[in-house]
């Protein structure tokens, strides 16, 4: 019987395999740093592992996922994978139907009374266009000086009356592009298919990082955004009193011609729908009584509110 001989891989190969394995290592690690930073949602990386079992997030065993999980440690570890009939060897992308349905409802139900129960320091107003954000907004910057307002950039130009750095940041695309680069937004978005808007992210950090809290004021993409990287947010949706009086409004303050208006009427009918996914919903029937309602929810949810941002 000829004598076999056993192929061992190029040198060049086995460096290869070794620079990629260390790069998947890597790569996990700043997934699970994310986690636990609240810089992505548990739930998002439990879809792209279930999207690409083969992927970052596919390949992560289902221990250094839990573990990453805020107030998750080694001693609650085991019972939670008792309970979701998941081997501590099994990675998540190579769960069973089963066991993803149990680990995806187990994170949604953690997740969302995280929501409801953590003493929030990040209030997040939206609403829809023409709604008054920016109206109470300013009420709030002028009669509540102890409540911190982080100060958005925008591509779009002044409208009267508005100061530079205390209404927004007016920034050009390419300094818009730059601040993207280099991850320096919480979030970002583009609206009515025109000007993009963002928060910077350093502020918002550093206010949190002192225990103060803080109110942003940005439209619904941007909210979505803020949910998703930092799920212990409490979102405030402004609705009008009635459509007629956001139509009202939107003709009313003539910075837009006729067909800027319709588009941007188009857009409210979409944004009103997703009110839903607000925590708290107030009226903006006057200005004062907004504000106050924004304050009180401040106030209310643990704020420690100082200075603007």
């Amino acid at each position: 019987m000829p004598e076999q001989t056993v192929r061992t891989p190029p040198e060049v190969d086995r460096v290869a395999a070794s620079r990629a394995a260390v790069e998947a290592r890597r790569a996990r690690a700043e997934l699970k740093n994310r986690v636990s930073s609240g810089a992505i949602s548990a739930l998002t990386v439990l879809d792209d592992a279930f999207a690409d079992p083969d992927g970052v997030a596919g390949r992560m065993r289902a221990t250094d996922f839990l573990l990453s999980v805020p107030a998750i440690g080694r001693t609650k570890l085991t019972r939670i994978l008792e309970d979701l009939k998941i081997s501590p060897a099994k990675r998540l992308g190579g769960l069973g139907p089963n066991q993803r349905t149990r680990l995806h409802d187990f994170i949604a139900d953690r997740e969302s009374k995280n929501r409801q129960h953590k003493r929030s320091r990040l209030i997040v107003l939206a609403g829809p266009t023409a709604v008054g954000k920016g109206t109470v907004a300013s009420y709030i910057r002028e009669n509540y000086p102890d409540v911190l307002l982080s100060v958005s950039a925008t591509t779009r130009k002044p409208r009267p009356g508005e100061v530079e750095g205390v209404n927004y940041f007016f920034v050009d695309d390419a300094e818009f592009d730059r601040l993207i680069e280099n991850n320096e937004l919480l979030e970002h978005a583009t609206v009515h298919n025109a000007s993009r808007y963002g928060t910077p992210r350093g502020p918002i950090d550093e206010a949190l990082a002192r225990g103060d809290s803080v109110l942003l004021e940005i439209d619904i993409q941007g909210a979505r955004q803020v949910r998703a990287a930092m799920p212990e947010a409490t979102l405030v949706f402004l609705l009008p009193p009635s459509w007629d009086e956001l139509v009202r409004r939107l003709v009313g303050r003539g910075t837009e011609d006729a067909e800027e208006r319709e588009r941007r009427l188009e857009t409210a009918r979409h944004e009103l729908a997703a009110q839903d996914e607000f925590d708290y919903r107030v009226v903006n029937g006057t200005v004062a009584d907004a504000a106050q309602e924004v304050v009180d929810l401040i106030k209310t949810r643990g704020a420690r509110p100082r200075r603007a941002v």
